[in-house]
């Protein structure tokens, strides 16, 4: 997968994304998904988990 941002206050960018919008193999997302924006939140809330190293971060993750 491949992320594009287009500014879309450009006149050549609307014409660009009207175009890709056409096309089959393209899917337009305009934001983050449900579970994206609960992971944002929560980071924004303090709810993350902090390890010493990634030896540390492997061993939680795969509790």
């Amino acid at each position: 997968m491949t992320y594009i941002t287009i500014d879309t206050k450009e006149k050549q960018a609307l014409l660009f994304l009207k175009y890709v919008k056409t096309l089959p193999f393209v899917t337009i997302h305009k934001g983050p998904n449900p579970d994206t924006l609960k992971a944002m939140d929560e980071v924004k809330k303090g709810k993350t988990k902090k390890h010493k190293n990634a030896k540390d971060l492997i061993s939680f993750l795969n509790k």
